[in-house]
């Protein structure tokens, strides 16, 4: 026999919280009209099942809860009216009189504070202010009741307690949301901090980089043009520079792809990641271009960390690759001091004064000065830049060295015995 084929029935996504509000209309005439004194109910001869009840009002709400906050509240609020329902019809139980002083206790109301509660941290505002209203509707259903009791003890002398704890409940849950959103506020703001600043490291990794070894390629593809016919030598060895850097920057465009592609980040630099030790070969780069550069050590030469020698080693790159591209200097000399505490960095060239207008403000269209400045205050340094008083552009950079990679403390020799 052939089976019939299967089509997808169309439902409607408002069926479900339609048939949930029904439910809890259901429930509530229900349970009222079962509780509530003659004339308007049929007695108290409920009354010992109210425990039963308030248990299975409860479990029907849990299950409401998730997805249905609001009829899941209105059937718990059904529950607690319905509950005082049977109270007040407790004077027709034998042993009850009349004129006894009945007391409603906030035991079953308990449910409904939880709920609000719940509510009101866990949804839209509009929703907490409905959930509100169920809550604060709960004292009325308590004065409705009272009245159908006539004269005599009334519940809505309880009305304000029950009303205040209600507006407990849904405070305490707007505080909660109001936690919530701020603790994903602050973690998005972080992310976003830390986006912004790999961001940054990146473009300063990418302009000190490309920019040294396009600036070297631009100079000598123009003395290449130039001397081709007339000197196939020196145009031959300006290929070579523009080979060799055209490698060079290739080979740290691996490097920083590899450190895009780390799981952590905040990791050790990968493996070759330039420093110090590449400054002469730097040295030789920028006399290829018709540089003549100078290094003077002073101080405990000794190694780095990580951070430290990268950053030095790129202003110092910067500020070599500004004096080939931008400065009429044709020599400069770069000072690497090695303090106990500290690694001081000057680099300073004799370009005449008044040829770089703008250079070392920072506040021109580029962005080398801007870069160095910031890896000096990423390690707590510092850095200054600008055109000295003769002749000459200067650049010096204090960064600080952590207290545990700093010059030990010389210690003295031993007295003889």
């Amino acid at each position: 026999m052939r089976a019939l084929p299967r089509f997808p029935v169309p439902v409607d996504r408002h069926l479900g919280p339609v048939l949930m509000w029904i439910g809890a209309a259901v429930l509530t005439v229900l349970l009222t009209v079962n509780t509530l004194p003659p004339p308007l109910g049929t007695g108290g001869g409920y009354a010992h099942a109210g425990p039963a009840a308030v248990a299975g009002t409860v479990a029907v709400a849990a299950a409401l809860l998730w997805r249905y906050p609001l009829a899941a509240l209105a059937v718990l609020a059904a529950g607690a009216v319905a509950a005082a329902g049977v109270l007040a019809g407790q004077q027709f139980i034998p042993g009850v009189q009349p004129g006894d002083r009945l007391r409603v206790g906030f035991g079953e109301m308990i449910p409904v504070y939880v709920a609000l509660c719940y509510v009101s941290a866990t949804r839209s505002r509009r929703t907490a202010l409905i959930a509100l209203g169920l809550g604060v509707l709960v004292p009325a259903g308590y004065d409705v009741f009272a009245l159908a009791r006539g004269p005599g003890p009334h519940l809505a002398e309880y009305q304000a307690p029950v009303l205040y704890a209600a507006v407990f409940a849904w405070v305490v849950g707007q505080s909660i949301r109001k936690s919530r959103q701020l603790a994903s506020a602050s973690r998005a703001q972080a992310a976003e901090r830390a986006m912004t600043a790999e961001r940054l490291r990146l473009a300063r990794e990418l302009h000190d980089m490309v920019a040294h070894s396009v600036g070297i390629i631009a100079i000598q593809a123009g003395v290449g043009n130039r001397v081709i016919h007339t000197q196939p030598d020196a145009a031959q060895e300006a290929l070579r520079v523009i080979e060799t850097s055209s490698r060079e920057a290739l080979s740290g465009l691996r490097r920083t792809l590899v450190a895009l592609r780390r799981a952590d980040p905040a990791g050790p630099e990968p493996a070759g990641t330039p420093g110090l030790a590449e400054v002469d070969r730097l040295v030789a780069g920028a006399a290829e271009a018709g540089i003549e550069v100078s290094v003077r050590r002073t101080g405990t030469v000794r190694a780095m960390p990580a951070a430290v020698d990268l950053a030095a080693y790129r202003i110092v790159q910067e500020s070599v690759t500004n004096v080939i591209r931008h400065s009429t200097a044709r020599s400069c000399r770069i000072d690497l001091a090695y303090r106990p505490t500290e690694l001081c960095v000057e680099v300073v060239d004799d370009g005449r004064p008044g040829a770089e207008p703008g250079r070392g403000t920072g506040t021109g269209h580029g962005f080398g000065i801007v870069g160095m400045r910031e890896r000096a205050a990423l390690l707590d340094g510092h850095l200054d830049a600008g055109p000295l008083p003769d002749r000459g552009f200067r650049v010096t950079a204090a960064l600080p060295i952590p207290a545990t990679t700093a010059e030990p403390a010389p210690t003295p020799n031993p007295e003889p015995a």
